[in-house]
């Protein structure tokens, strides 16, 4: 394995453990306003995610990082390119991050309420933009021999993108719901656990139909066995989490973030050795070598994430660790 493999698989870990921790963090914040019945339940919703939403951020700068460190050239055609759907992230991520702050600044219902929809779109446009982008990159997008994304904001809006959007989405609540089914008790726990039996059946055929037309549109299925076994044991594990929703909710929630994982190897896998299709001629497409940095920053950078990543890794468990309690109706609430 060379260095620019290892680093194309180091930025699919990195979006693994970003989408599985954020995924219930956004969940959760669509959530607060449509599960939280009063303001002390709307509170838990928030403190269930209130000390670790931010870290689990962490995960999609470093991301971000090694794309930049990595792969210079695919970093420049993915931010130009993408540069407004990705400026539609950062503000649903600026106004998500001011909602847990300040929501509980003024003890104004008409104040909080407005916080409460704002932490929910704000959590939304991430989930939603994130899906579209996996489903563009699975499509492939308009690259010219330059390395210049050609296309509009408007043609990433495309039918199958739409669908990976919605199923992210989907996917994202369930994953919320059952976090929340863990982290909470009494009524606000119940209404949790049928909110996430609910939502699996929708999840479920927003799945299926992204893995049709990714069937008949994409390369997700293409390269031997591995495309449909990653495929098959996301969707048994999506299936599995639903059965056990309701009995056994730990295990469902620890399912739906293996799907997450899968799903996200599975991009990665179908689109290896690239790391943006060109749509207007494969030649165009950047790859691990054509869009990667030179062999000693490659190098410089395997040292250094050697050093550093098994101290966030430390710090993250830490932190998991020390809020592992369950939410009471008797707990104090910080948010």
């Amino acid at each position: 394995m060379d260095l620019n493999t290892l680093w194309f698989i180091l930025v699919a870990v990195l979006f693994c453990g970003y989408f599985v921790l954020e995924g219930f963090d956004y969940g959760v914040g669509m959530l607060v306003p449509l599960l939280g019945r009063d303001d002390r339940e709307r509170r838990m919703i928030i403190n269930s995610i209130g000390h670790v939403w931010d870290g689990n951020e962490v995960w999609l700068l470093t991301a971000g990082g090694a794309i930049f460190a990595a792969f210079p050239h695919w970093y420049a055609t993915l931010f130009s390119g993408f540069y407004l759907a990705l400026f539609l992230v950062l503000v649903g991520l600026i106004i998500r991050g001011v909602g847990l702050e300040f929501r509980s600044k003024s003890g104004s219902p008409a104040w909080r309420t407005t916080w409460d929809w704002l932490i929910c779109v704000g959590s939304l446009l991430p989930a939603l933009i994130f899906g579209v982008a996996v489903g563009n990159l699975l499509l492939g997008v308009p690259i010219d021999a330059k390395m210049t994304y050609v296309g509009g904001f408007w043609s990433l809006l495309n039918p199958f993108a739409l669908i990976v959007g919605v199923t992210f989405v989907l996917l994202f609540l369930l994953h919320g719901a059952l976090f929340l089914s863990l982290r909470t008790d009494g009524a606000l726990q119940k209404r949790a656990t049928s909110t996430a039996f609910g939502l699996w059946l929708p999840t479920v055929i927003s799945a299926v139909a992204l893995l049709v037309v990714a069937f008949f549109q994409t390369p997700l299925f293409a390269g031997g066995i591995m495309g449909w076994l990653l495929a098959g044991a996301a969707a048994v594990a999506l299936v599995a989490s639903g059965l056990l929703a309701r009995a056994r909710p730990g295990v469902a929630f620890t399912l739906t973030a293996l799907t997450i994982i899968l799903v996200t190897v599975a991009t990665f896998r179908a689109l290896f050795p690239n790391v943006m299709i060109s749509t207007l001629d494969v030649k165009n497409s950047l790859t691990i070598y054509t869009a990667s940095s030179s062999p000693y920053t490659l190098k410089v950078m395997t040292i250094v994430a050697l050093t550093l990543v098994p101290v966030v890794l430390a710090y993250q468990g830490w932190t998991y660790w020390v809020f592992r309690k369950r939410l009471t109706s008797a707990s104090k609430l910080e948010y």
